[in-house]
């Protein structure tokens, strides 16, 4: 699938980027992002998820997973080192919703025409937190994007912490500089919305919120990405999530421009 289109291209030395093609692959990512968000960021995993030491629910099953493989380790399942989790309409539908649901009103990017795109459940493994295995990451959901044709792609991303009052520097930030448009905004469910508008505009040190901003959310806004109305407190995460929109036309613009280049460029 991905790799195909991108024709061997997502690879930077020992590392590739493609998508799961075995259920050991998948069990591979699950265990990752146990490690990661309930070891390393103290997460509280179901006594199921403890004993199997794995973080998973009912989307697993239907999305796609987008892994970073470091072959220097191995070809499959023990290579994994990165993870995202992809869900197109299709896998939302035999599930009954989208996993953002819980925590926001999304009708409106659910009516959205065209294909979306939801993105979740992102991490990497702390010996790889680096330019080249995000770029990779990017790249692959770049592809991805690409061949499905995704116009709109959406998720929660976090912001470390339960105190909005602790984060209200970046919330505020956020509500007042990349409010999504009203057709494409969505609302945090009413027994889970937190106030994002804590300061003042005049108050807001932009280049001091984008400092406290973790890197994927200033990924995102650096595609010209939105958010939506109101964060929501995640308990069980420990922490405190905005729900993010992208239009894609950046995205495939560029792809489509890199692969244009590679196309035309005479082999050596």
């Amino acid at each position: 699938m991905i790799d195909q289109l991108a024709q061997g291209d997502l690879r930077s030395g020992n590392l590739e980027v493609r998508l799961a093609e075995s259920s050991a692959e998948v069990d591979a990512a699950q265990a990752l992002r146990y490690r990661v968000f309930y070891t390393e960021m103290a997460a509280r995993p179901s006594a199921e998820m403890a004993a199997r030491r794995r973080d998973f629910d009912s989307f697993d099953r239907v999305c796609d997973h987008l892994l970073v493989i470091d072959h220097n380790l191995g070809s499959g399942p023990e290579g994994v080192v990165g993870t995202y989790r992809l869900i197109r309409r299709s896998a939302a539908r035999s599930v009954g919703r989208f996993y953002s649901s819980d925590e926001y009103d999304i009708s409106p990017l659910v009516e959205f025409p065209g294909e979306v795109l939801e993105l979740g459940r992102s991490c990497v493994d702390a010996g790889y937190r680096s330019r080249p295995s995000m770029q990779l990451l990017w790249r692959g959901i770049a592809a991805y994007v690409f061949q499905y044709d995704i116009a709109l792609m959406f998720g929660c991303a976090s912001l470390p912490g339960t105190d909005p009052a602790g984060l209200a520097l970046p919330l505020s930030y956020l509500h007042h500089y990349h409010i999504a448009p009203t057709n494409l905004r969505p609302i945090a469910v009413p027994q889970r919305y937190a106030n994002m508008n804590l300061l003042d505009r005049d108050q807001v040190d932009a280049r001091a919120a984008l400092g406290m901003l973790p890197p994927l959310i200033k990924g995102y806004l650096r595609l010209g990405g939105f958010v939506g109305d109101g964060a929501v407190i995640d308990e069980q995460f420990n922490t405190t999530d905005v729900c993010i929109v992208v239009k894609t036309d950046q995205i495939t613009d560029k792809y489509f421009k890199h692969y244009e280049r590679r196309r035309d460029t005479p082999a050596a």
